[in-house]
């Protein structure tokens, strides 16, 4: 039952997670507001249903699928690097969430005059542990660490919500940049969360069916399919909790609150080293795998700064949703994409064929382009 929600729960914890990273200095500009609901419809919806139309089409996970998919459509096998790519983007996303956690805990230990006499990069590389452990949990950990975030910011809505003073500035690139990063971070786009997750629902779903009956019950799942009755609900979803998290993305926690709201953070960021190492697994085996994504998180959450894992997750997220889009756009037949769909009008296959094709590249390459203005300047 717990898999069958795990996307909806992804849905509603990555804008939690990350808004704080990429809202607060725009959060009262009406035009980033804009900006991010465009980008969400342009560039995250048409990512969305790529990833649930591969994840149907190859009924495996994204690293699996990929190489599935590829010797389908007689693609080059570079594609492939989508499924390597999404791994690293979870295990960034969670050195991310750790680093943050690592701070965020030492923080209010120091309000409740409690701090450890230990060094800061100690407590990171022990919270590494403990997330690592509870990554053997699979998709438990989700609705724990959910519960505990919700408390911790609960906690803080007591001091009541921070005041916004909302006016229109100036658009330019660097802010379309930020409000395309917004979007992905929203739905987790580069990830293949929504892939993996609904590769763990077929999973389970074959597993209970007869042998005998499977053929027959496959042909009655793929006339009632719908990819939009998967999407719309976790877009609808991210969209809500996004508005949401944009107003409290800047709201300080009371010491307990933020306790409470970083140990929620642990449970999240195991699920994501969980579907890391799941993806791993498929080449390297499970001991192995666990040990890479714990050794590459520890090293990106011990020697890289905050600061600078915000930019990987930029730089890397982007080139995958990048690959995945022109995969889905260019490389896989046409056929076998309208299939995975299934829209009841074709004016919406269409319509999504025309985004995936030449508006998520074009918006993901002006965003790129932003992103490296704003670092320059």
């Amino acid at each position: 039952m717990m898999i069958r929600y795990a996307s909806y729960f992804i849905a509603v914890l990555l804008p939690l997670l990350l808004f704080r990273w990429f809202a607060p200095a725009s959060i009262g500009e009406i035009d980033f507001w804009l900006l991010w609901l465009l980008a969400m419809v342009l560039v995250a919806l048409p990512v969305v249903y790529a990833e649930i139309a591969l994840a149907y089409r190859s009924v495996e996970g994204p690293l699996a699928g990929m190489q599935k998919l590829t010797r389908e459509s007689d693609a080059s096998p570079i594609w492939r690097s989508f499924g390597w790519l999404a791994a690293l983007v979870s295990i960034v996303i969670a050195a991310l969430m750790i680093s943050g956690a690592s701070t965020g805990i030492l923080n209010a230990l120091t309000e409740l005059n409690s701090t450890p006499d230990v060094p800061s990069f100690a407590v990171a590389a022990g919270l590494m542990v403990i997330t690592v452990l509870l990554s053997l949990l699979g998709v438990a950990p989700l609705p724990i660490g959910l519960g505990l975030m919700l408390v911790g910011l609960v906690l803080g809505l007591v001091n009541g919500v921070p005041n916004i003073g909302f006016a229109m500035t100036d658009i330019s690139l660097s802010e379309w940049a930020r409000a395309v990063a917004l979007a992905l971070v929203s739905v987790g786009a580069g990830t293949g969360l929504y892939w993996f997750g609904q590769h763990l629902i077929s999973k389970q779903t074959v597993t209970a069916v007869e042998a005998d009956n499977l053929q027959t019950r496959s042909k009655a799942a793929t006339r009632n399919y719908r990819a939009t009755k998967s999407v719309l609900p976790i877009w609808v979803l991210q969209l809500l909790v996004g508005g949401a998290a944009l107003f409290i993305s800047g709201m300080s926690l009371p010491p307990i609150g933020q306790l409470l709201y970083w140990a929620g953070v642990l449970f999240v960021a195991s699920y994501l080293l969980h579907y890391s190492t799941q993806q791993l697994t498929h080449k390297f085996g499970l001991l192995i795998s666990v040990v890479i994504s714990f050794v590459l998180a520890l090293l990106l959450v011990i020697a890289i700064p905050t600061t600078w894992l915000v930019g990987i997750l930029v730089i890397v997220s982007s080139i995958a949703v990048l690959l995945l889009s022109i995969f889905a756009g260019w490389q896989m037949k046409i056929s076998h994409l309208r299939k995975s769909l299934n829209f009841s009008n074709e004016a919406f296959y269409n319509l999504w064929r025309v985004a995936i094709r030449l508006v998520v590249p074009l918006a993901l390459l002006l965003a790129l382009i932003g992103w490296v203005m704003q670092w320059l300047s």
